[in-house]
């Protein structure tokens, strides 16, 4: 193997073994590893809200350690983690869930495309049967003048 590979291979299980750098500070992390694991748990589906589809845990923003910080509140004071996701929900609205409930009015969403699909499917068949029976060109006849216009121009 040649230096350039090696090095190359070297880099590679670097990449692949290093572990994930997380944004949460050393002064975020709970004394509790149980709690602290809620707490990453309930983070891994939390959304970044300047980051978008970034959750908390891997943003540097400043809006994302108040989120975690307010997780980790909200878990000290004994909240389980339901409760946890309600409480930042209430506050911030649905759209800081990676990913979103499929009841209520999110049921529509989530249907919405296969209903579009079904109903593509639908018009595509209708017009495409229609086409089929429509009359064709050849049907038409023409008139003995147009006939023998045609007739005289083919000949020259």
């Amino acid at each position: 193997m040649s230096l350039r590979s090696t090095l190359a291979a070297a880099a590679l299980a670097l990449l692949t073994l290093a572990p994930v750098a997380y944004a949460v500070q050393p002064d975020e992390v709970l004394s509790d590893p149980v709690l602290e694991e809620r707490a990453r748990g309930i983070s891994a589906g939390l959304r970044c809200l300047v980051c978008r589809n970034e959750n908390i845990d891997d943003s540097h923003a400043e809006l994302a350690r108040d989120l975690r910080l307010l997780v980790r509140e909200r878990l000290v004071e004994g909240d389980t983690d339901e409760e946890v996701v309600d409480y930042v929900v209430d506050r911030f609205g649905e759209y800081v869930l990676l990913k979103p409930t499929t009841g209520g009015a999110n049921m529509l969403l989530w249907l919405a495309g296969p209903i579009m699909a079904l109903i593509a499917l639908f018009l595509a068949f209708g017009y495409l049967r229609g086409r089929s029976n429509a009359k064709t060109g050849a049907e038409d006849q023409l008139t003995e003048d147009e006939q023998e216009r045609l007739n005289a121009i083919l000949k020259d």
